[in-house]
């Protein structure tokens, strides 16, 4: 498999001194990013979504191979909470189209306080265009059903693995012939990093679960104090010590 390992974002202050060496400006910290990772989750999408122009902006600031995933606007899943998506889904998608080539999977993160409506869901990722890369972050245990996984599956959705506290929150569901995975917040010290064995534990999740032929997005959301940017190159590190196939990563 392909392991694309980065970080829920790159635009944090506590990371000069970590990931960004002192006197590189802030203007310049997505390229600064792009030498120690090749994806990169835009969480910022999610509070404010980005213009098109934005979006082509980054496409011209990274490599090529590099991979953007785009967290969806929360106007579309926690203000309108997937009601009548047509607009706000061709809306992200016509801005994240400038991307380009290195547009990668688009997160649905759903709210905690919704509860399973598949219908609602489906009607939601038939809006998608045709061969875009779908993850879902239900919060509510209610979507834990066979009926969600079939509609997933069905989809070509991938149901997004996520970890709170080092341990799994959702059902370790595979749905799609890819993965996505996101890490809140570990256990270990300084909080909240992640400890070696809840690293390893989900690498051999991960490779367990997809072939070599198949593509699986892991990203780091547990940003104080550059938490994130340790855990993601220690985890591909334990990733290609396991030989969990190619990792584009730290």
């Amino acid at each position: 498999m392909t392991l694309f390992v980065g970080t829920s974002g790159w635009q944090y202050k506590d990371w000069r001194g970590v990931l960004y060496p002192e006197g590189v400006p802030q203007r310049l910290w997505l390229e600064e990013y792009t030498r120690s990772f090749v994806t990169v989750e835009s969480n910022n999408a999610f509070y404010r979504l980005p213009t098109r122009e934005n979006f082509a902006a980054w496409r011209e600031r990274t490599p090529e191979g590099f991979v953007v995933a785009v967290k969806a606007s929360r106007f579309l899943t926690h203000v309108k909470r997937l009601r009548e998506p047509e607009e706000p889904v061709r809306r992200l998608m016509d801005h994240a189209g400038g991307l380009g080539d290195r547009l990668g999977p688009v997160l649905l993160q759903l709210p905690p306080t919704l509860k399973a409506d598949p219908d609602l869901l489906d009607t939601c990722l038939r809006c998608f265009p045709k061969g875009t890369r779908v993850a879902v972050e239900p919060r509510h245990a209610s979507w834990w059903t066979p009926e969600v996984r079939a509609l997933l599956t069905d989809r070509g959705a991938a149901l997004c693995w996520a970890d709170v506290g080092s341990r799994p929150v959702a059902p370790l569901w595979r749905t799609a012939a890819w993965g996505y995975l996101r890490l809140h917040s570990g256990r270990a010290r300084p909080w909240p990093r992640y400890g070696r064995q809840a690293l390893a534990a989900w690498v051999r999740r991960v490779t367990g679960t997809w072939s070599d032929a198949e593509d699986v997005f892991v990203y780091f959301n547990n940003d104080p104090g550059g938490a994130a940017v340790h855990d993601a190159k220690a985890f591909a590190r334990a990733a290609r010590a396991a030989g969990g196939g190619a990792v584009s990563g730290a």
